[in-house]
């Protein structure tokens, strides 16, 4: 069974539950980081684990939601091991898969539709990175 991690804060929860039911109907597990309910919290208590999943192989990807998705963007970028693209249109997650890598989606659940965000994920989901060029860029991101 293919798995998927996923984590969001109180503007993201209805698109995160939305997500959470149309990934199970294509068969993925999905680890769910929270938050369980739409009461306010904060990005960087569900982002961390997330990311902390990932970098020790947990999980292979992961999306992350809140309002505009910069705060839990920034949150996994933090991470050594993590690629979190912020996406808002398809064009966008299909190039941060093909010249990224990214390893996790990250979606401004406040301006984007459920269908947008299914859109995004399918392709975040099936496209590959190219390699080649890429790669070497991609060596360059860690700190030095």
């Amino acid at each position: 069974m293919k798995k998927i991690g996923i984590a969001c804060d109180h503007a993201g929860y209805e698109m995160k539950e939305f997500l959470v039911g149309y990934l199970d109907a294509m068969g993925y597990e999905v680890l769910d980081f929270g938050t369980h309910s739409p009461e306010s919290v904060d990005y960087a208590d569900f982002g961390h684990p997330l990311a902390e999943a990932i970098e020790k192989g947990e999980l292979e990807r992961g999306i992350g939601l809140c309002g505009s998705g910069e705060g839990m963007a920034m949150t996994l970028n933090k991470h050594q091991g993590i690629r979190a693209a912020l996406c808002w249109n398809t064009e966008v997650a299909t190039l941060t898969r093909q010249h990224n890598d990214a390893n996790v989606i990250v979606f401004p659940a406040r301006f984007i539709s459920n269908d947008e965000a299914v859109a995004m994920l399918d392709l975040f989901l099936r496209t590959p990175f190219e390699g080649g060029r890429h790669e070497r860029r991609i060596g360059k991101m860690a700190c030095r």
